[in-house]
């Protein structure tokens, strides 16, 4: 599939590896601020407190 990709930037490859770069940046975002926010409330680690409600200590 990267080969694919590779195939399919045009330019010389220094054009090609900003625009690769560019790619891998993008997606990362969209995964940061659309696809993890919206997958956390289904996530099982959401609740980091820990319980102290028996007096240890």
């Amino acid at each position: 599939m990267y080969g694919l990709i590779w195939r399919l930037l045009p330019g010389p490859w220094p054009v090609r590896l900003l625009l690769a770069a560019v790619l891998v940046a993008g997606v990362a975002a969209g995964l940061w601020y659309y696809a993890f926010p919206a997958i956390d409330p289904y996530m099982p680690f959401n609740s980091g407190a820990v319980d102290t409600s028996e007096g240890g200590g």
